[in-house]
């Protein structure tokens, strides 16, 4: 059996449980020259730039606490370019999937947080 990264790990868990709920996958780990976005869903109102974080359950801080104001401005950035590419009507989102799994096991979810609307762009102030 090979080894799965935590990221790919949460990655993969993240998507089966938007699908689960009801989304559409349309892009995983989309790239820009701004940054990357690890999922890109939709639903019947939203299209979602989700951002995956994993971390093992012995970890000393929530995982989202590492989406910071500058990771949060290249994920707008990336969002931005890829809408800008690729024609939507649905209303845009940024939601943060929270993961934390066994320590040994990065597939074994402990817990799993859906943060919905994780962050607004209002404010920033980027051109690309």
């Amino acid at each position: 059996m090979t080894d799965i990264s935590k990221g790919a790990a949460g990655e993969v868990i993240a998507a089966r449980f938007l699908r689960e709920k009801g989304y559409r996958i349309i892009a995983s780990n989309y790239r820009s020259r701004f940054g990357e976005i690890d999922i890109i869903a939709a639903d019947k109102k939203y299209i979602v730039f989700v951002e995956v974080k994993t971390r093992s359950e012995s970890a000393a801080y929530a995982p989202r606490e590492t989406v910071t104001a500058a990771k949060q401005s290249k994920i707008a950035k990336t969002a931005l370019h890829y809408l800008q590419c690729n024609s939507h009507d649905l209303q845009p989102r940024f939601d943060v999937i929270e993961i934390l799994t066994e320590r040994n096991n990065p597939m074994k979810t402990v817990e799993l947080d859906h943060i919905r609307n994780a962050f607004e762009t209002e404010g920033m102030h980027f051109s690309i």
